[in-house]
């Protein structure tokens, strides 16, 4: 067993020796804490299960390349070579290497009858994480604002033009997201997950998108590409460039993808 000793700071906590924070980060970890014979109880009720998929049904459909796999570069070297990535060339990245990168984040890899398994992992399968993409400078495509259609494969354009200073300002005002050929921004629609897991689920819901941006880091480096994360964000004006409320889907992570200018 290990002794508390070996962890003094935690220790001194709970003997009242170091009084604990009152920030709201350390209030939502100790009440969303799971304790044995404590958990919440409850059957599911499947008829409120939220739908897994957003559509944006009239919208402008790009159908994207299925993703052909390269073996020449292993998931071992990509995790080697993986780095933060801040400066990008002015050089355009194709349809089929965007097709490759939005498949990583969230593809669906087998179906079992109507339900689709997809390449990052997610509480339950429940999938909360939406992804958007603001296209800068993509081969074959216009400038614009996206949604991926998980079920389809396909982008929907939610609106054309250039949005490279909209989301560098979202992006806590940093170039990076201005100069990237493509800036995906995750959020989620909470209710998915929360129909099953309550309050515990936000922590469930940060942990998936950071599931989808690691893979997309790793596609990334395997398709000759740099990125970056981006977790600091002003909130507001993100959700707004999305146009989604805050509350019910609100921004929670980015990742800026380009041609790395070294």
């Amino acid at each position: 067993m290990v002794s508390a000793e070996a962890y003094p700071v935690h220790h001194a906590y709970e003997m009242g020796a170091v009084p604990m924070r009152e920030g709201i980060g350390d209030t939502f970890q100790r009440e969303t804490k799971y304790q044995r014979g404590k958990l919440p109880g409850g059957g599911l009720d499947w008829s409120t299960k939220p739908q897994t998929y957003k559509r944006y049904t009239g919208a402008p459909v790009v159908a994207l390349p299925p993703p052909a796999f390269d073996r020449s570069c292993s998931v071992w070297d990509a995790m080697r070579m993986r780095r933060s990535v801040r400066e990008f060339r002015d050089e355009p990245i194709s349809l089929g290497e965007l097709s490759h990168l939005v498949w990583a984040s969230q593809g669906i890899t087998e179906r079992i009858q109507a339900f689709g398994l997809r390449t990052a992992p997610s509480a339950g399968a429940l999938y909360p994480i939406e992804t958007y993409l603001v296209v800068h400078a993509i081969s074959e495509i216009d400038s614009g604002l996206y949604h991926y259609a998980v079920e389809t494969h396909q982008l929907e354009q939610l609106g054309r033009g250039d949005f490279r200073l909209k989301v560098a300002r979202a992006a806590l005002d940093q170039e990076l997201a201005y100069l990237a050929n493509v800036v995906f921004v995750w959020t989620a629609i909470f209710e998915r997950s929360i129909w099953k897991y309550k309050q515990r689920a936000y922590r469930y819901i940060y942990l998936d998108a950071g599931h989808s941006a690691q893979n997309v880091a790793l596609a990334a480096v395997a398709l000759g590409l740099g990125s970056c994360q981006i977790a600091a964000l002003y909130d507001d004006e993100a959700n707004g460039l999305l146009e989604i409320d805050g509350i019910t889907e609100s921004t929670i992570y980015m990742t800026a993808v380009g041609r790395a200018a070294q």
